[in-house]
């Protein structure tokens, strides 16, 4: 069976297919163009918006036969080995499983070495900042002096655990989180070639609980894939996720702010149906809460969400009967239930207790 999973399938295989690092992929384009390609590169941001996938580009566009180019021609045996994962001068080290200092001086210890096949010996470190102490101290020491023939690309989601030292080598770049939009139009398209529909709130859903990270949607994707092959709805997403329909948030609410006792319950039942955690319930409440704080402050929402817009006029009507100082009030009701449930053996309790305490 030779069948790939999407994040594979569809890795970026030049620079211009990166979805939004518009400022890191020029920079990278200047460092070419210009001819200033620094010895050590650090990329910095959250799992899954590229760090990794831009590392094995630089290592192309520095390994292609047929010169040092921003676009290599993916057609040469080192291009076709860096995608395959095989090149021998190409040598990627997972830094959380190769933490003891020995390791790590017996790796540098052979940079010492030219590279066979390529014009570089190319470390790319992932997790570079679980390297122990005495790691980064031999780390830094072949940074300060380093060979000409090796190039050093360090990946973390966590740059603050980095030394300064190590950081002030290094040209360093924080990728951005991915914004809804690019990811929208970048989980459409890559459906688009799969022949597969996605529902414009399923893609809001997963951008809620990833946050730009592609991989992760990716993931989640291919299991709504396996539910329906030909549309990705937002009633899978729900139900993969272990989410609540956002209708039932709203109408939850709506009844907490109205004092409508019995129908608040009546959801609560028809929620505990559902797969999830009980916090969820309050997390949901509380940015429900947040955006109608907002509205009642300024006018209008910072964020442009589905439910927002389903039920405008509920909203404003709703607005009209409470001040502010009560919405308040109610947030901070929700975040002493949310603390308690840790300490709680049903969660669901707590969850009404605190709406108990609203009503």
């Amino acid at each position: 069976m030779s069948y790939k999973i999407l994040a594979i399938k569809y890795r970026p295989k030049c620079f211009k297919e990166v979805v939004g690092q518009k400022y890191i992929i020029k920079s990278i384009y200047n460092s070419f163009k210009f001819k200033k390609i620094h010895q050590s590169w650090i990329f910095s941001g959250k799992s899954g918006i590229g760090k990794t996938t831009i590392s094995r580009l630089l290592s192309k566009s520095l390994s292609c036969k047929i010169g040092i180019k921003y676009l290599p021609c993916l057609k040469c045996n080192n291009c076709i080995e860096i995608l395959n994962g095989n090149f021998i001068d190409l040598i990627e080290i997972d830094a959380a499983s190769k933490t003891k200092v020995e390791e790590i001086k017996e790796i540098l210890e052979n940079s010492r070495y030219l590279p066979i096949k390529g014009r570089f010996k190319i470390y790319i470190i992932d997790e570079v900042h679980m390297l122990s102490k005495h790691s980064f101290n031999a780390l830094l020491k072949i940074l300060e002096e380093p060979y000409k023939h090796i190039k050093f690309i360090l990946a973390t989601t966590n740059i603050k655990k980095i030394p300064e030292t190590i950081i002030s080598r290094c040209i360093c770049f924080n990728l951005k989180q991915i914004s809804k939009k690019q990811v929208e139009k970048y989980l459409v398209n890559l459906l688009k070639k799969e022949n597969i529909n996605i529902e414009k709130n399923a893609i809001e859903i997963i951008y809620e609980e990833y946050k730009g990270n592609i991989r992760s949607s990716l993931n989640i994707i291919e299991q709504a894939i396996l539910l329906n092959k030909n549309i990705i709805t937002e009633k899978n997403i729900i139900n993969i996720l272990g989410k609540i329909d956002q209708k039932k948030i709203f109408l939850l609410t709506k009844y907490l702010i109205t004092k409508k006792k019995n129908k608040v319950f009546e959801i609560l039942n028809k929620i505990n149906a559902s797969n999830f955690q009980w916090k969820i319930i309050l997390d949901n409440i509380l940015k429900l809460l947040h955006h109608l704080a907002v509205l009642k402050k300024i006018g209008f929402s910072i964020e442009k969400k589905t439910y927002m817009k389903n039920h405008k006029d509920e909203i404003f009507k709703i607005l009209k009967n409470i001040k502010f100082s009560k919405i308040y009030k109610y947030y901070k009701t929700i975040i002493k239930g949310k603390k308690e449930i840790k300490f709680s053996i049903n969660p669901r309790i707590c969850v009404e207790m605190a709406l108990l305490k609203i009503l």
